[in-house]
């Protein structure tokens, strides 16, 4: 992967537990924060500000512009919901340009389990857990931030390995 691992390690300090509110809000709520994104967006400001050399880091800004136009447009066709294109833009800059091959292999198995486990718990006792969620409810929308942050924390580990 082209993502240094120690850069890697340094975004999973806030990739961790921001996923993992993105995906709780998301399903619990239909709803992915603005206060999520901008923790996100704030911790690759500040951590690959340090993490990653100056040229590299200033790209990152130019991918999180270029997801975030590829979203808003996404978004107006319907697409996707808005909070989903504002966190991959969030999430963009901490992700190599090199890697995007077995980015969208992460992406199209944790979209897969994310939607598969989902499903399955909605139709399960295992519903009870939660039983006030909007996501069971949802009818045919799905919350997209379960295997968007899935695929950035999955992207990230893999990176401290030094890939696939």
């Amino acid at each position: 992967m082209d993502l240094p691992a120690s850069a890697a390690w340094w975004f999973l300090i806030v990739a961790v537990p921001v996923g993992f509110w993105v995906a709780y809000t998301d399903l619990s709520r239909m709803k992915i924060t603005n206060v999520a994104v901008v923790a996100l967006f704030l911790g690759y400001a500040v951590l690959g500000y340090f993490a990653l050399p100056l040229e590299a880091y200033l790209w990152g800004y130019v991918h999180l512009i270029v997801v975030l136009i590829i979203g808003v447009a996404l978004n107006a066709m319907g697409g996707v919901g808005a909070g989903d294109a504002k966190f991959a833009a969030a999430a963009a800059p901490m992700i190599a340009v090199g890697d995007i091959g077995p980015l969208l292999y992460i992406f199209a198995l944790c979209l897969l389990g994310g939607w598969a486990i989902h499903r399955i718990a909605r139709r399960t006792p295992l519903r009870r857990l939660a039983p006030d969620w909007a996501s069971w409810t949802s009818g045919r929308r799905f919350p997209m931030g379960l295997p968007l942050a899935m695929t950035l924390v999955a992207y990230l580990g893999l990176a401290t390995r030094g890939g696939i």
